[in-house]
């Protein structure tokens, strides 16, 4: 036997004029004991009103923007069976807990009443509303949504802060989610968070305000690099190893030998000499040549030697990678440098030019600088940056001597190398730049 039955607003606390902020349900829709019927917001704090019976939706008898205060009707439903002796058709019981932190300022207590002996048999009624009060932490971001909207998201696996709201003050509402998961599924948008930590928006500003300004667009490849090194960064504890190399009897070496490049069609540069000492590091300490498996449970140790190198183009930064620099000469690799290089800045290299790398190298030397902090081109867990070599007066134990200093700035995962391997590498790195006879050993 069914009755009708009208939902009222329970009691409140102090509070009266809330806003009705959402409806959650419409004229026949079935609700349990304690499901969320409407929500509510003043400048303090929000709740939700839990269903006390369970049934259908005959009518809803209130709208979004309605000022709500104890004992206003909210709706009328179909219960299915009779209100428990001693209360009177209409009657709510008191609703359950659903508030969320309050945004700003802190909220009153609700006086809490106590309650009346429980006859046998009768159901316990639940607690009255309350209402969190702030912490006085640092404001945590949240997305302005009801408890049970909130619940929505979570079960679809959707992060509310992505998602525009379109009701009252901005809140996400139910639509909202559903609209954004179908947005995603059509390729719009990822309906998860990248992660448990979401970024704050970067304000936008209109520059033009403050004088004349130009807008050009991004190039593909700064776009494409911009995402991988945002998610590099976000994704990889960095931390830099900043060291020195004595490249003085290296240096000389060269100089000696770019006459005979030169009858190869080869421009001998510094930095075939700088892939080959990385190799020789690379194979006394093999964790730098190494990757995280998916899962972060495993380390990958890579048998191969594939160098990437960093190339300015004017479309932007590419890093192509030269393998198997361990079975390479020093002309070889130079004549390959200069190839690649040319491809990069004619925009002509292929897929496959820009992967399997194992080790990364970001060369300054030519602009300038003393230090860097280069970003891990993951999969990678190390890369190397060099800048400007200079001359710098070196203590040998009896006086100062002229040397050629090379800058080195190594950047690594801190999830697979701690700083002591760090400085053993940049110290290996070192000792094979300055007598490069140590590889033959």
């Amino acid at each position: 036997m069914s009755t009708e039955t009208k939902v009222l607003v329970p009691d409140i606390g102090e509070f009266s004029d809330v806003e009705l902020i959402e409806v959650l349900v419409k004229p026949g829709d079935r609700v349990e004991v304690d499901d969320s019927l409407v929500a509510l917001e003043n400048d303090k704090a929000t709740m939700e009103i839990p269903s006390p019976h369970a049934g259908q939706v005959k009518s809803v008898a209130v709208k979004v923007g309605d000022k709500l205060s104890e004992g206003i009707l909210l709706l009328t439903m179909e219960t299915e069976e009779p209100a428990a002796s001693g209360e009177e058709p209409g009657e709510p019981e008191p609703p359950a807990a659903a508030a969320e932190e309050a945004e700003q300022a802190q909220a009153p207590a609700p006086e809490v009443k106590e309650s009346a002996p429980q006859a046998p048999g009768e159901k316990a009624p639940a607690p009255p509303p309350v209402l969190v009060r702030p912490s006085d932490a640092a404001p945590v971001v949240r997305a302005h949504a009801s408890p049970s909207v909130r619940r929505f998201a979570r079960e679809l696996g959707v992060e509310l802060l992505q998602v525009k709201g379109t009701g009252p003050k901005g809140r996400v509402t139910r639509p909202d989610v559903q609209g954004f998961i179908k947005q995603a599924l059509s390729g719009g948008a990822s309906p998860r968070a990248a992660g448990p930590l979401q970024l704050p928006a970067v304000p936008e500003v209109d520059f033009a305000a403050f004088g004349a300004v130009e807008e050009q667009p991004l190039s593909r490849i700064n776009r494409i690099s911009g995402a991988h090194l945002t998610a590099c960064w976000l994704n990889i504890p960095h931390v830099t190893q900043f060291d020195e190399a004595d490249i003085t009897e290296l240096e000389a070496f060269r100089q000696q030998q770019k006459d005979e490049a030169a009858k190869q069609h080869v421009r001998l540069t510094f930095l075939p000499f700088l892939m080959k000492a990385c190799v020789g590091a690379l194979k006394v300490m093999p964790r730098f040549n190494s990757s995280l498996s998916a899962d972060g449970e495993n380390l990958v140790l890579k048998k191969y030697f594939h160098i990437g190198v960093a190339v300015d183009t004017p479309n932007g930064l590419m890093v192509p990678v030269i393998r198997d620099v361990d079975r390479k000469g020093v002309f070889e690799l130079a004549a390959e440098l200069m190839s690649v290089s040319a491809r990069a800045r004619e925009g002509r290299l292929l897929p496959a030019d820009l992967k399997g790398g194992c080790f990364s190298i970001s060369s300054l030397g030519g602009i300038g600088g003393t230090a860097f902090t280069p970003i891990v081109n993951a999969p990678e867990v190390a890369i190397l940056g060099v800048s400007r070599s200079m001359m710098k007066p070196v203590w040998d134990g009896a006086a100062f001597q002229p040397r050629l200093m090379l800058p080195l700035s190594l950047s690594y995962d801190h999830r697979v190398i701690d700083g002591a391997q760090a400085a053993r590498f940049t110290t290996l790195l070192g000792g094979l730049l300055t007598d490069m006879r140590r590889l033959l050993l």
